[in-house]
């Protein structure tokens, strides 16, 4: 532990979600990954299971409700010097409403894109996300 920092675990959900076709991918504006490209996603609040997680972030952020959702893989990484992330990535259909940017949240400008055509740069998590998805990979430890 460096000295006088506190190091955090952060349990985080991200959600690929699927509308004819395409995939629901947003511009970051938060902490880290500005101007980044991501799919919608949060932390895990305490005991919460990580679909009701995914449906309440993806509502929060996008304002859409999702359904079939599905497990995808894990992800277990260091980004940032004091804390360490654990992602659960699902795969969702949308379900209804319509996409909205809101000024409180950390991302914004969404966009359905077909998933050969997404916008760059993407955000980390995202990118794994999108690994898992094209390769079947589900594990990702320490990467």
């Amino acid at each position: 532990m460096i000295e006088g920092q506190r190091h955090k675990l952060k349990p985080c959900v991200g959600v690929m979600i699927w509308k004819e076709g395409k995939v629901l991918v947003g511009k970051r504006k938060g902490s880290h990954g500005t101007g980044e490209h991501a799919f919608p996603g949060g932390h895990l609040e305490f005991d919460e299971s990580f679909i009701d997680c995914a449906k309440r972030e993806v509502l929060e952020e996008a304002g859409i409700k999702i359904n079939n959702v599905i497990f995808l893989s894990v992800a277990n990484y260091r980004r940032h010097e004091d804390r360490q992330d654990i992602l659960v990535n699902l795969v969702a259909d949308w379900e209804s409403g319509e996409e909205r940017t809101l000024p409180d949240e950390k991302i914004g400008d969404w966009q359905w894109c077909s998933i050969d055509e997404l916008p760059k740069p993407l955000f980390y998590p995202t990118q794994i996300t999108l690994d898992s998805f094209v390769t079947g990979q589900n594990f990702y430890d320490k990467e």
